[in-house]
Formats: structure tokens, sequence, C-alpha cells
């Protein structure tokens, strides 16, 4: 057994304050790190809200290019005729289309 500075053993009392004090020090530390809201679930929090912002990024410029098309296909014939023929294959009446196959 350990002795104390004056060579006594520490009594049952010391010893058991001694265990709930150690046990509460592990349970806080484990808590902290592997808890929720512990430092582990926010490290992935922040991860996650990262991954979030770059795709709010992403989609935003998306969007403006989205809408930029959208303008010039509203003010220019030319732009919306491209469109047509080159998504849609429309074609004009008097025209005739060739189609290639792909090698």
């Amino acid at each position: 057994m350990e002795r104390t500075r004056t060579g006594r053993q520490p009594s049952a009392r010391k010893k058991f304050f001694y265990l709930l004090v150690t046990i509460f020090l592990l349970a806080t530390l484990f808590t902290t790190f592997f808890g929720k809201k512990g430092f582990l679930d926010i490290q992935k929090s922040k991860k996650r809200y990262q991954e979030l912002q770059a795709q709010i990024q992403d989609l935003t410029a998306r969007k403006e290019k989205l809408e930029a098309e959208i303008r010039e296909l509203e003010k220019n014939p030319a732009a919306l005729e491209k469109e047509a023929r080159e998504k849609l294959w429309l074609i004009k009446p008097d025209e005739k289309v060739i189609v290639r196959e792909k090698k």
C-alpha cells in the first residue's frame, strides 16, 4: 500500500474520494472528445459546413451563368435560334439535315 509522509496509509475515505475524482475527470475527458457536441463532433460539423459553403458557391455561380444565358436568349433571336437548332434539332421548312455516324 501507499504510505503518506507521516508513514500512515491513506484512509478508505480518501481512497474513495480520489477514485471518484479520477472517474469524474475521465468521464469529463471522454465526453469532451467523444460525446455529443464533443471535440470530434465539432470538427466533423466544421468540415461539413465548409463542404456546404463550397457547394453553395458552386451552385450560385451556376445559377448566375444560367440566368445570363436566359437573358441572352430573351434578347438575342440569333442565340435563340442557335440553341433551338443545336439542342432541339429544329430546322426551317426548306432545310435538310444530314446526320453523320460517329466513329
